[in-house]
């Protein structure tokens, strides 16, 4: 899997979530086998970027390989200010983002409900593109509704603009993340351009991953809600993908030691304050199997100190 100039190590990629692909997380997945991440959503808006929220979104300087940063919006000229903007804060590949079916983003046109306006679409694609002299991608849903699927038009006109790869979440922006993904889109769109796909939705196993692009055809996976609190999951599918064999689970020490290393990250990226409640919902991810009072107590939390201390006495008396 190649985008633009930069050879990806494997073909499993850390999808952008708001709230969620910080810093911390992109390094972690990257650690631990992803072959590229890329980051939250950044504003088109000017006036927002020099908010504390998006100046941590900004900062391109991590070492999780490849830097892709994506970018949302529904101006064809402000889109193109921000990948300058990105690019000069250290951004080596642009994303757009025609994915998200938020309301609060689908309401500015932004994210999949672009995919209604292909105009608009291409307006913002030659925009981007001739803004910038890195490779610029694309991340679409397969249409607005189930009974208007034009991610294959949408595809051909990304193809058509300059974009180096084009990545495919199976569903429509009115399915939201309900029912099931399906890849007979995602597969008809790989039929349709020579450039690079990449399928996402639903992918939690090594066995599904191994199935998805088996189907599709898709040049690599992209793996979203499947990494919350599994971060593991690029080591165990690229090991599957590879040797066709299963690795072992990972063990209650493992465990123990990531999710630690990981909170004491976000605490130092965060700083106390806000580090231990952007926390919670990661240690909720992490412990979702395990005892319901523990997560709750952590929940409650208010100290950095606090938090890790509980999380690891938790772990010795597992151990």
């Amino acid at each position: 899997m190649k985008i633009g100039q930069y050879q990806l190590t494997n073909p499993l990629i850390l999808a952008p979530m708001a709230g969620i692909t910080d810093k911390p997380f992109r390094e972690l997945c990257f650690k631990l086998g992803a072959g590229m991440t890329v980051s939250e959503m950044c504003s088109s808006n000017p006036k927002v970027w020099h908010t504390s929220k998006s100046a941590q979104r900004m900062s391109h300087t991590d070492k999780a390989g490849v830097r892709s940063v994506q970018i949302a919006g529904a101006d064809p000229q402000e889109m193109a200010m921000a990948a300058q903007f990105n690019v000069e804060q250290g951004a080596q590949i642009i994303d757009i983002n025609m994915g998200c079916p938020a309301k609060k983003v689908n309401k500015k046109l932004a994210g999949s409900a672009l995919l209604q306006h292909p105009t608009l679409v291409k307006e913002i694609l030659d925009s981007v593109v001739n803004a910038v002299n890195v490779p610029v991608t694309l991340k679409i849903r397969t249409g607005w509704d189930i009974d208007n699927r034009n991610g294959v038009a949408i595809a051909q006109l990304a193809q058509d603009a300059g974009i180096q790869s084009l990545a495919v979440h199976g569903r429509t922006k009115a399915c939201m993340y309900k029912g099931f993904a399906e890849f007979d889109t995602i597969k008809a769109i790989k039929q349709a351009i020579s450039i690079p796909v990449v399928a996402n939705g639903d992918i939690t196993s090594p066995e599904k991953a191994s199935e998805v692009l088996d189907y599709t055809g898709a040049d690599a996976i992209m793996i979203g809600r499947g990494a919350q609190g599994n971060p593991w999951i690029f080591q165990e599918i690229n090991h599957y993908l590879t040797t066709g064999t299963k690795l072992a689970p990972v063990s209650n020490t493992e465990v123990h030691e990531t999710l630690l290393g990981h909170v004491q990250a976000l605490h130092q990226f965060y700083g106390d304050f806000l580090g231990v409640r952007i926390a919670r919902k990661h240690i909720g991810w992490y412990l979702k199997d395990r005892r319901d009072d523990l997560r709750q107590e952590l929940f409650k939390i208010e100290t950095a100190s606090e938090q890790l201390t509980v999380l690891d006495t938790f772990f010795h008396q597992q151990i």
